[in-house]
């Protein structure tokens, strides 16, 4: 909002400059929609499904197997449908989540102040989950082929890395964490944010940072899913602000 002032000229034909008109230039207020805290929604639900999948494609732990790479892939061949349920689901929550990364940058940027690195902090954490995710599941396309039929060529031992790749990777969510944090920090500190969510980012959120600095760091892909998941519709369904920006 600004104000303007302008000088009055008497009826003498001169200007007056002790009597001063004030005017007001209002900018037109804007609203958001909140499809990109649904998106968060989806993208959490999509996390779960695909770290379930992710722990059922357990060949390389299985006892029948016993270390035997050629019994590995012969198990991984009966796993096919649950790599394709981790790879889908990994795939759609890597997408929503950049949505939802741009959306939640924005409510927090339109509630803190102007440099504030929150907001920047709350998105690239959101970004290392999607990247995770990305890499996580960028062998399956290879590997699904290779294990149903192996005779063409499959080295037994790279299907044994693949297992333990999708095993580990897509469960780095330590980015989450941060985010969590940051969301944290930006509704009890600046209340950006329903106080709520932000006690919701110091629990889940981290808890979720801890485990991703700690050597357990593939358990965080246990609790961000969850944080987001409930973040998102929190933020969809019931938030609201209450500080106007600084």
């Amino acid at each position: 909002m600004s104000a303007t002032t302008s000088s009055i000229t008497t009826t003498s034909g001169t200007t007056d400059p002790t009597r001063r008109l004030e005017t007001t230039d209002t900018a037109p207020a804007t609203s958001t929609g909140r499809g990109w805290a649904f998106a968060g929604v989806a993208a959490g639900l999509a996390s779960i499904i695909g770290i379930a999948a992710s722990m059922q494609i357990d060949a390389v732990y299985s006892p029948e197997a016993d270390g035997d790479p050629d019994a590995i892939v012969a198990r991984l061949g009966e796993l096919v449908p649950q790599i394709l349920v981790f790879h889908t689901a990994t795939m759609l929550s890597v997408v929503l989540l950049l949505v939802f990364a741009a959306g939640l940058r924005r409510r927090l940027a339109d509630q803190l102040p102007s440099r504030s690195l929150l907001p920047d902090v709350a998105a690239g954490g959101l970004g290392l989950v999607a990247v995770a995710g990305l890499l996580g599941s960028g062998l399956t396309t290879e590997f699904v082929f290779g294990v149903s039929d192996p005779d063409k060529g499959l080295v037994p031992e790279s299907a044994v890395f693949f297992n333990h790749w999708v095993g580990t990777i897509p469960w780095l969510w330590v980015g989450a964490g941060a985010t969590g944090v940051a969301v944290a920090i930006s509704a009890l500190r600046h209340g950006a944010v329903s106080r709520w969510v932000g006690w919701v980012g110091v629990v889940l959120g981290g808890l979720t940072l801890l485990l991703g600095l700690s050597p357990l760091q593939y358990m965080a892909g246990m609790t961000g899913p969850v944080w987001l998941f409930v973040t998102a519709l929190g933020l969809g369904l019931g938030d609201r602000a209450t500080r106007s920006r600084v």
